[in-house]
């Protein structure tokens, strides 16, 4: 099930993609007189109105008018408040060998805040004076419940889905101090999206995921390159900070990114830059700079 935010009339709508198109969910709910939360942040803390949310799709077949095209909506993060934003630094194998990073022997953690999510075909601005903005394209764990000291082996039970994420980092600002938070959490430099798909649907452990930009592939590789998979990672954070509903956890990037290349071949990102994330099974996530 793909789910995401949409903008409708300056409210949030919930989609569900469906080979007809978008799904509206509230209309559709409206129709038969079926209530649904007003966002994913909300439905994620009630699992069970997926179940009622797949009945909805069957109901409502024939309804041409419940369903919107793709092309036409106003995109909105997949997650729109969460409480926290966990990102797991230097984790893909490669990338930590091109960063000439020491391999981790447990995952290393920084944070994003809110102030930093932005949607699918949103446009980011790089703030004045930036001049080495960077690509990481990664994905993205959606935490499901609340879950503290979880097992590894119980760590995806925890996990509502997946999205597509990039960790766009001022590398500058990441290198003043040893707390990389300033280079990462700038204004709308944590995207996500186009969707968020339910846990049942992915193996998070063989998806792969490529970076283009402006057309040229830069990053290729799968999460099989990972150091810490994604229910170590959930089971580590957990040991220490309680994972809640809607949590959000950025796992990595492979290697590609402009600061593994060679100084003289380092062309940071500018103004009019596109950027797409492409994960398996997932989607794309697109956005582009000015």
């Amino acid at each position: 099930m793909k789910l995401l935010h949409f903008k409708k009339f300056n409210e949030v709508g919930i989609g569900l993609l469906t080979k007809k198109g978008i799904l509206d969910i509230k209309s559709a709910g409206e129709e038969f007189k079926e209530e649904f939360p007003d966002d994913l942040d909300d439905l994620i803390k009630n699992v069970k109105l997926l179940e009622k949310i797949k009945e909805l799709e069957e109901k409502v077949s024939n309804y041409s008018s419940l369903y919107l095209r793709e092309e036409d909506l106003e995109f909105l993060p997949v997650i729109l408040n969460p409480e926290k934003i966990i990102c797991v630094g230097a984790n893909y194998l490669k990338h930590a060998i091109e960063g000439d990073f020491e391999i981790a022997k447990h995952p290393v953690l920084f944070n994003k805040y809110n102030n930093a999510l932005a949607a699918h075909n949103q446009e980011i601005e790089i703030p004045k004076g930036s001049k080495e903005i960077d690509y990481e394209g990664e994905l993205v764990i959606v935490i499901g419940k609340e879950g503290k000291d979880i097992e590894e082996r119980d760590g995806l039970d925890y996990v509502f889905g997946y999205s597509i994420g990039n960790d766009l980092t001022d590398r500058e600002l990441q290198r003043r101090s040893t707390q990389w938070m300033l280079g990462k959490s700038l204004d709308k430099f944590g995207p996500i999206g186009p969707y968020v798909v339910t846990r049942e649907e992915i193996d998070p452990s063989k998806l792969k995921i490529e970076t283009r930009v402006n057309g040229e592939l830069r990053q290729s590789s799968t999460t099989e390159d990972m150091i810490f998979n994604c229910e170590t990672i959930v089971s580590y954070i957990s040991k220490y900070i309680t994972l809640k509903p809607g949590d959000l956890i950025f796992t990595g990037t492979p290697e590609g990114v402009i600061l593994g290349y060679p100084k003289e071949k380092q062309i940071w990102l500018k103004p009019g830059d596109k950027i797409e994330v492409t994960i398996e099974k997932i989607g794309t996530l697109i956005n582009t700079l000015k």
